[in-house]
């Protein structure tokens, strides 16, 4: 039987090669010499599609090294859909190398480990990979939701399978573990530091289907530090991390990594900050390649970029400019919107989420027009964009499941969505979840790791009309072309095989056909130019992290909903990618980016990326179905996020949540323009979570 390499691994036996590095310097954890990988064996097929199975970093030479004289502290860097995660998937052992013996882990064969355990000598082992999204799941039950729902990690019913963290971290993850794994707390001093460390304490005896997407990320990095790895792989560790958690892990990691207990690899987005303590970067390119590495000066510099005297510096800026008066969205950044205010959407009064004695939303008392109140007191209307905002725990995701009614509780408590209760009333009839999902555009991490990825990319889209995920969506011919517009808007990110140079030959056989720059391509808007037949065969689960996420994003809104609710839709996207989402979202197809270079000054020697914002074409728009307006008066939209760069320049009205053990306030406010031209607004709206940096801190 044929062994897959991507299974078995490849090590080093113990050679003379290894006794070389045991009597010298100590040997490399990772050694990767000119070598290039595959997904599937190159002549699996008959030949080597360059498409379908394309070589991934060819020619890569890296090295990680065990120990040296000045540590190396690795992170790898890049723009959307370039790979990190593959990347990071290479150094562990996955993936077809070729030639084969030129990927190896001389440390793990080498007598060094003989003090330690022998398990270690197993890269799987050895070398531990904590993702958050994508294949890789952000739960913490393997991934596996199957016959699972999304309100089901709200309900108050504790079934045996609903086990807590505490039961995570110590490994107990079935039913009738071994008693081997059974370990008093206080008996376990790394268990202990572990989860103080991480500020895991208030949540040990919670079921981890009640984390929030920031806990459950706190407490993969934690059940990864307690396997002792050598080597840590964090993809994206800082997504879906409030502001004053993201100022304590960094610190954390730097230290686990300086007493490289484990050393730490991690990959970080283009919006993430770059930590001080990085010393080495590798910059990824186009078409899975390797564009830069080195030490983190030399990368930084090639980029056009200065080092950071602190987290300051996000790998995503790369000398990109705009004109200063007007937002990445082509708004007024100086100019307070006079929002039309309509109907309410969402009325909620005196609203307090608890699970027996513990209260996780609504902790607080406040006057309300000199009445005294406990709980949420707050409303949405139409035209109004909120942004939602507080630390991890603070109750945000319980807040949109009221809203979006998957939360049990939602059907008790005084709640009206669209002015109806969910259950009837003495002469008010109730609304169904039916309505409910047709009136209401969600994207969200849970969806997202709910999604059947088995769809492809067109029937993705048209679920928006679906009253399930796999049910039959309901479409008509003019649904059929809007879906088919976004497609082929969106062509560039959600297909992996499309190449500018094709769009350009098919141009030449089609001369007067209306096209536009669109970024970096070129597209063809008509149906005699292109086809969207790619949509049909291209399932979800093809697709990169951040192109499922546009997917998600462009489900949310493609049937105009009366209520958009989009929780961290845009997290996992480059700059890029995201300012073209969130330009969709605001103008729909009538305006576009168009991309100019202006010449790099003596200090920033790289060209500086200006992206301006135009009108499309009156000759695109005049194409059937090409014009798709953005978000509208009659529309509201309800925005999560941890990131500024993420709030769209739409968000006028904003609130803050507390932490819900503190028992403080909840905070609202108004931007007066878009949040990017507030200066020292962020950081007013995130002023509650300044009481806990300094708790974690004592």
């Amino acid at each position: 039987m044929r062994r897959n390499a991507s299974v078995f691994p490849s090590i080093t036996p113990p050679s003379s090669h290894s006794r070389y590095y045991s009597s010298q310097a100590s040997a490399p954890l990772v050694t990767i010499n000119n070598a290039t990988f595959y997904r599937q064996h190159p002549t699996a097929t008959g030949a080597n599609d360059a498409r379908t199975n394309p070589p991934l970093f060819p020619n890569l030479t890296f090295e990680l090294p065990s120990s040296s004289h000045k540590q190396q502290h690795w992170s790898v860097i890049g723009p959307s859909s370039t790979g990190k995660t593959t990347f990071l998937e290479i150094l562990r052992g996955q993936h077809l190398c070729f030639p084969p013996t030129s990927r190896s882990y001389p440390y793990l064969s080498s007598p060094a480990l003989d003090r330690k355990d022998q398990r270690l000598r197993n890269s799987f082992r050895a070398i531990q990979y904590v993702g958050f999204g994508g294949k890789h799941g952000g739960g913490l039950r393997g991934g596996n939701t199957a016959g699972a729902y999304l309100s089901a990690r709200y309900e108050s019913r504790r079934e045996p399978t609903d086990f807590t963290v505490l039961d995570y971290l110590k490994g107990i993850i079935e039913l009738n573990p071994s008693p081997e794994v059974h370990t008093h707390l206080s008996e376990d001093v790394g268990l202990h530091k572990v989860i103080q460390d991480l500020d895991l304490e208030d949540l040990l005896h919670m079921p981890v289907g009640n984390l929030s997407n920031g806990q459950t990320r706190r407490a993969k990095i934690a059940k990864a530090l307690l396997n002792k790895p050598e080597v840590l792989l964090l993809d994206e560790p800082f997504m879906g991390l409030d502001p004053p958690t993201t100022r304590t892990i960094s610190p954390l990691l730097h230290r686990l990594a300086e007493a490289q207990a484990p050393r730490i690899v991690m990959s970080l987005r283009p919006q993430d900050p770059l930590p001080e303590w990085i010393t080495h970067i590798v910059h990824l390119g186009p078409e899975l390649r390797v564009a830069h590495q080195g030490p983190k000066h030399e990368v930084l510099h090639a980029l056009g970029l200065r080092p950071p005297a602190r987290d300051e510096v996000k790998t995503g800026d790369h000398g990109a400019a705009k004109p200063s008066s007007l937002s990445r969205e082509g708004l007024p950044l100086r100019r307070e919107s006079s929002d039309l205010e309509g109907e309410p959407i969402v009325e909620m009064s005196d609203v307090r989420i608890k699970y027996g004695d513990k209260v996780v939303l609504g902790n607080w008392q406040e006057s309300i027009d000199g009445e005294q109140h406990q709980g949420l007191n707050w409303t949405v209307r139409r035209g109004q964009r909120w942004g939602i905002f507080g630390p991890n725990g603070s109750g945000k995701t319980t807040l949109l499941s009221l809203i979006c009614s998957d939360h049990p509780q939602s059907y008790s408590l005084p709640i009206r969505l669209f002015s109806l209760p969910r259950l009837p009333q003495a002469g008010t009839p109730g609304i169904s979840i039916f309505d409910l999902q047709s009136r209401i555009g969600h994207s969200s991490p849970e969806t997202h790791s709910f999604f059947p990825t088995h769809l492809s990319v067109r029937r993705c889209i048209e679920s928006a009309w679906s009253d399930t995920f796999l049910s039959p969506p309901a479409l008509t011919y003019e649904r059929d072309i809007l879906v088919d517009t976004l497609l082929k808007w969106f062509e560039p990110d959600l297909n992996p095989t499309y190449q500018p140079a094709a769009a350009a030959g098919a141009s030449s056989a089609s001369r007067g056909k209306p096209q536009l720059t669109h970024g970096d391509h070129a597209l063809y808007l008509d149906s005699a130019v292109t086809t969207t037949d790619w949509a049909d065969s291209i399932r979800f689960t093809d697709l990169p992290f951040s192109a499922q996420r546009v997917a998600l994003f462009l489900r949310a809104v493609v049937k105009k909903p009366d209520l958009v609710v989009l929780d961290e839709a845009f997290s996992g996207m480059d700059a890029a990618l995201r300012d073209r989402c969130l330009l969709f979202l605001t103008w729909g197809t009538t305006k576009f980016y168009s991309k100019s270079l202006r010449k790099g000054r003596r200090s920033t020697p790289t060209p500086a990326t200006i992206m301006k914002v135009l009108d499309t074409p009156k000759d695109v728009l005049d194409l059937e179905g090409m014009r798709v307006e953005g978000l509208s008066s009659e529309q509201a939209l309800i925005v999560v996020s941890h990131v500024p760069e993420e709030v769209p320049g739409l968000v006028r009205d904003w609130m803050c949540l507390p932490e819900a053990a503190t028992g403080e306030k909840v905070r609202f406010g108004r931007l007066k323009g878009p949040l990017e031209g507030m200066k020292g607004e962020w950081e007013r709206i995130w002023g509650g979570g300044r009481a806990r940096a300094k708790r974690r801190s004592k």
